[in-house]
């Protein structure tokens, strides 16, 4: 899988307008090359990187198979027509931006995962634990983009 963004190109600096320093929004961000049995998809944004160990920005799914793209700026709402959002590391849902503490930049991942199932069948506000327990064994493929930020 394939996955890009008109904003962020890989291994770049996020720009700032999608950071905690800007104005906190979503990137647009699309996939491609999945395979065709592909039923819905799992967008997951983490900081790997972070001092207390993995940091979850951004937990999208339930994503129809149909949808290959997320656009810039998606509300942080638990449902948006049937596509869910569970709750980031900040504590709230939907997404939240780069926001390291101040040193080297930190990676930021934003992996794509292609599932063979048309639903999670999660409530929206799930965690990331949850959302991986549900999605193991279900999984096709997977892709991702990363990007850099530090303050």
């Amino acid at each position: 899988m394939i996955v890009k963004s008109p904003a962020i190109q890989y291994g770049e600096t996020i720009p700032k307008i999608y950071t905690c320093d800007g104005s906190d929004m979503s990137p647009p961000i699309s996939w491609s090359d999945y395979p065709p049995e592909t039923q819905s998809f799992v967008l997951i944004m983490d900081d790997p990187d972070a001092p207390m160990g993995v940091f979850t920005h951004w937990i999208v799914y339930d994503i129809p198979a149909g949808i290959n793209e997320l656009p810039e700026n998606v509300p942080k709402i638990p449902e948006i027509d049937g596509i869910k959002q569970g709750i980031n590391d900040f504590g709230r849902i939907g997404y939240g931006g780069p926001c390291p503490p101040f040193g080297k930049p930190h990676r930021y991942f934003f992996r794509v995962f292609s599932l063979y199932v048309p639903s999670l069948e999660l409530p929206s506000g799930a965690s990331r634990q949850e959302v991986e327990v549900v999605m193991m064994g279900k999984v096709i493929d997977e892709g991702y983009l990363m990007g850099l930020y530090g303050r």
